[in-house]
């Protein structure tokens, strides 16, 4: 798979990525996402191309995209408590379901930790919705740990 920053030419492709991850979340989570929407519109997505700390990759295979990951370079909110250490925070990531169990997963999170350490980040983020199992195995299968979490109570 060739991995690649993403271009104005990728966002339709893009978008076919994100209504699937966005329906992945509908099934788990439907009394909070609504399907048939993107998390980013068509316009918003090729603003997020051009922002200094907005990075879109994508993987191709045989010209096709079949995956991609938008990465935020974040500094830590807090000041005199935490230390300043950049992050590279995955926002979002996916392979298209025909070309899932093929490693292309791991192949585009090795690029991303690759891509981190060039751009001098201590760590690498990314938030989990509970009941994604599949993911959560996946990620823990790349070495990643909880940091940190967020707790609920559904009031109606």
């Amino acid at each position: 798979m060739l991995i690649r920053k993403a271009e104005i030419k990728d966002i339709d492709d893009i978008l076919y990525l994100l209504r699937d991850v966005l329906e992945l979340h509908v099934r788990i989570r439907p009394d909070i996402f609504e399907s048939g929407h993107t998390k980013y519109t068509k316009e918003e997505l090729f603003n997020k191309l051009s922002e200094d700390n907005f990075y879109v990759y994508v993987g191709e295979i045989s010209k096709k995209v079949v995956a991609y990951a938008m990465c935020i370079i974040e500094l830590p909110k807090f000041t005199h408590t935490m230390k300043k250490v950049k992050t590279m925070y995955i926002d979002d990531i996916e392979v298209n379901p025909e070309y899932r169990g093929q490693g292309l997963g791991r192949e585009l999170f090795e690029y991303l930790k690759e891509e981190a350490k060039r751009l001098n980040c201590y760590n690498i983020t990314l938030n989990e919705w509970e009941g994604n199992d599949g993911a959560r195995k996946f990620y823990e299968k790349l070495g990643m740990k909880p940091q940190k979490t967020t707790l609920e109570l559904i009031l109606k």
